[in-house]
């Protein structure tokens, strides 16, 4: 079996540049990483990562905690991530959280164990994690956070504004002329803080809208989560009250599945009966009847800065911490119109 040291005679190099093309290819001429990578293509190597990271006290390995996997947001998040990584010579290791604190912990303890270069970390709802992640920064992991962070977080992290855009759609809603506008679904609690929940209620405040108390989704135990079933339910009690709402503003797009499910159960027509307004631009929001109106997440821009400031961080971990707000941008397809005439 072919080693480090084949491969450099070979390729023409010193060992120690055959071993910067598997780990810091970016740093070679391009020249020269050919050389190498053709040697290594040649001679069939295999370098025993294992072993490396031993040796380094770190892998070349990048680790990405999602959500939940399924979600679309979370796919394209992956997908660029891995592509932005792979190009630096490392490799993607991807869990999910499905946004339990104590599976995310599982996972931080894998990636530990593994002595990942860097986390890329989409955080559950509890904090008691904090004192782990930075325990494995303290040990050379680079951390960014990305859609979602605790208040106070002491990592880099890469987010969405969510103030600006929860703000802009509901301008955009109160320009149509609605005024009972429901938002499904949120969590917005101490132990699970939502920007957009809470920037919901500030921006409906700001807005000189009300807010019935029926609206909330937390005045309802069981339609306080973030999944397509509890979006479903909730719609279905909102749209049988004495003053359903007029609009609705999807916090996700994963609960925006759940209310049309809802809407399509109860024969309501959009945006005759009822107008929806959703986050996330997924493909199916195309061809829906109409087609609906979203506020798009730049999910790619917002992949390729969290990866680069990882990648940034393990080439100089004392690079200070960098915060990026991406804006949203408002599609308008035709789910939104003024609201049904009393």
């Amino acid at each position: 079996m072919a080693n480090i040291i084949d491969v450099a005679k070979r390729a023409g190099v010193s060992p120690t540049t055959a071993k910067r093309a598997i780990r810091e290819p970016h740093r070679l001429a391009p020249q020269t990483l050919a050389n190498v990578r053709r040697a290594i293509a040649e001679l069939e190597y295999e370098p025993d990562e294992t072993a490396g990271a031993l040796r380094r006290g770190r892998s070349l390995s990048i680790g990405l905690v999602v959500g939940d996997i399924l979600e679309p947001f979370f796919s394209m998040l992956t997908r660029t991530i891995g592509e932005e990584v792979r190009a630096q010579g490392y490799v993607l290791v991807v869990a999910e959280s499905m946004y339990d604190v104590n599976l995310e912990l599982a996972n931080l303890k894998m990636f530990r164990s593994q002595r990942v270069s860097g986390l890329i970390l989409r955080s559950s709802y509890g904090r008691d994690n904090y004192a782990y992640l930075q325990r494995m920064r303290e040990h050379g992991t680079s951390i960014v956070e990305i859609d979602y962070v605790h208040e106070g977080s002491p990592f880099s992290h890469v987010m969405l504004d969510n103030a600006g855009a929860v703000r802009e759609g509901l301008r955009f809603l109160s320009d149509l002329g609605h005024r009972r506008i429901a938002p499904v679904s949120m969590q917005d609690t101490p132990q699970h803080r939502e920007e957009r929940a809470a920037f919901f209620v500030q921006g409906m405040d700001a807005m000189g809208l009300a807010l019935p108390a029926a609206y909330l989704p937390r005045t309802f135990r069981r339609h306080a989560g973030l999944t397509a079933e509890h979006a479903y339910e909730l719609t279905l009690h909102l749209m049988n009250l004495p003053e359903p709402p007029t609009a609705l503003f999807a916090l996700t797009g994963t609960t925006a599945v759940g209310a049309l499910r809802a809407l399509n159960e109860l024969a309501l027509v959009m945006p005759r009966d009822v107008s929806l307004l959703m986050f996330d631009n997924y493909r199916w929001t195309r061809i829906t009847s109409p087609p609906l109106d979203v506020l798009e997440q730049p999910a790619e821009a917002m992949a390729r800065a969290a990866a680069n400031i990882l990648l940034e961080g393990i080439e100089s971990p004392k690079a200070p911490v960098t915060q990026q707000r991406f804006p949203a941008r408002l599609v308008v397809r035709g789910s939104s119109g003024p609201p049904p005439a009393p």
